[in-house]
C-alpha cells in the first residue's frame, strides 16, 4: 500500500468527514481513478509518432496505453473516422496513488515560477483536470531523447458530490492550489 493511501485511510478520511460534516464514513469523497490522455500530433501522417507517444506515456505511468480512434470524420483536420489519433491510460488503486504522489511532490516543484494550480479547473462534479504543454517535466522523460514536444491531459476523478468536496479532498491529499 502507498504511503499517501495509508495516510488517507488513517488520518485524512476522518478529518474530511469532520470538515465536510458527513455522518457516514463511506460517504467521504475518495479518488476513484486518474486518466492520462494524449492527443498525438500528426498521428495520421506518421505511425512512429504514435509509438513515441505510447513510449512516453508508459514511462510516465508504468502502464501500456490504450489507442483511441477518431469517432467521426472532420475534413478540415484531414481526419477520417477510425484513424488512431490519441492514447489513454486509466490508473486505479496503488498505481493511481503512486502517480498522484509523484505529481504533487516531484512534478509540480520542477515548474519554474509555480504558484499552484487553478481552483477553477473542476468540472462541477468534483473531478479535476490539468493540462501539460510538454511531458519533459516528468522525471522519467529524458529531454535529449525527445524530438518533438508533446502535451498531455490528466483528469483526476473523485467520488465527490460537488466541486467544494472535490477541492477539500485534493487539498487534503496535497494538491498545491493557487492562493
Amino acid at each position: 500500500m502507498n504511503i499517501l493511501q495509508e495516510k488517507f485511510n488513517k488520518e485524512i478520511a476522518k478529518k474530511l468527514q469532520q470538515d465536510l460534516g458527513i455522518k457516514n464514513v463511506h460517504a467521504v469523497p475518495v479518488l476513484s481513478k486518474i486518466v492520462i490522455n494524449m492527443g498525438v500530433k500528426d498521428a495520421t501522417a506518421d505511425k512512429k509518432n504514435m509509438e513515441k507517444g505510447a513510449e512516453i506515456i508508459s514511462q510516465i505511468t508504468g502502464q501500456k496505453p490504450k489507442i483511441m480512434k477518431a469517432k467521426k470524420s472532420i475534413s478540415s483536420f484531414k481526419l477520417r473516422e477510425g484513424e488512431e489519433i490519441a492514447l489513454m491510460v486509466t490508473l486505479r488503486g496503488k498505481r493511481m496513488y503512486d502517480f498522484y504522489q509523484k505529481l504533487t511532490t516531484i512534478v509540480f516543484p520542477r515548474f519554474r515560477d509555480f504558484h499552484g494550480v487553478k481552483k477553477e479547473s473542476f468540472d462541477g462534479r468534483g473531478n479535476y483536470t490539468l493540462g501539460f504543454a510538454e511531458t519533459t517535466i516528468f522525471p522519467e522523460i529524458d529531454p535529449s531523447k525527445i524530438d518533438r514536444i508533446q502535451g498531455l491531459e490528466i483528469s483526476i476523478v473523485t467520488t465527490a458530490k460537488n466541486d467544494e468536496h472535490g477541492y477539500q479532498l485534493l487539498k487534503a491529499l496535497g494538491m498545491p492550489f493557487a492562493k
